[in-house]
Order: structure tokens, then C-alpha cells, then sequence
């Protein structure tokens, strides 16, 4: 069992998890059960999955808890750009959080890499 406290990709993921909460406490009030909701579940779901694949006793699950990281952290940017698309968020509001998913899915990617070769 690995402590993802330590893992880089899982304080990554908690900060833009916080940061998406700041930037959707912006967007529209008629929002919140919609776009506003589904931004916030995707963002807390990259770094709580990296935390229950922790909690796997191998390496092939941990890989998957991972894959599932990653997939939310594409669902996130896309639902980044639509937030801008609809003018609920400025560009320069969204550039940063993309930035910083970026550097994350290539963590996630380098992280499963490793934790394949095990």
C-alpha cells in the first residue's frame, strides 16, 4: 500500500481540485446544478482516484485507479474550454487551470509508465 500523500500527481491534483472551486464560484448561480457541479466532481475525482488506487495491492489496479485520474482530468479541460465557449469564465480565468492539467495528465502519464515497469 503506497502513501499518496507523498505522490506529486496527487497533491497536483488536490490544488487544481481547489482551484476549480475557486474559478466555478464565478460562473452563473443557474449553473450550480449543472455545469458548475459536473466541473467541481471531475476535478475531486482526479486526486481522490489516485487515492483509492493506493489502497490496491497491485500494480495493474493502481494503473487503472490511474487511467481513471487522467480520464477526469480530460473531462475537466474540456468542460474548462466549454465554460468559455458559453462566456461563463474568462479566458485568462481558464488559461492557468488548463496549464496546470497539462503538467498534471503528463505526470499521470510518466507516473503510469513507472508504475507499469514494476
Amino acid at each position: 500500500m503506497r502513501n499518496f500523500r507523498e505522490l506529486e500527481v496527487w497533491n497536483l491534483g488536490r490544488t487544481i481540485s481547489i482551484n476549480i472551486y475557486k474559478v466555478t464560484s464565478e460562473m452563473p448561480k443557474e449553473e450550480v446544478y449543472g455545469l458548475t457541479s459536473q466541473m467541481r466532481r471531475a476535478a475531486i475525482s482526479i486526486p481522490s482516484n489516485i487515492a483509492e488506487g493506493c489502497s490496491r495491492n497491485s500494480n495493474k489496479e493502481f494503473t487503472r485507479f490511474l487511467e481513471i485520474a487522467i480520464g477526469s482530468s480530460f473531462e475537466l479541460e474540456t468542460q474548462l474550454m466549454i465554460s468559455v465557449d458559453l462566456d461563463f469564465l474568462k479566458t485568462d480565468k481558464v488559461e492557468p487551470l488548463i496549464s496546470e492539467i497539462s503538467t498534471l495528465q503528463i505526470k499521470i502519464n510518466a507516473f503510469i509508465k513507472s508504475v507499469k515497469s514494476f
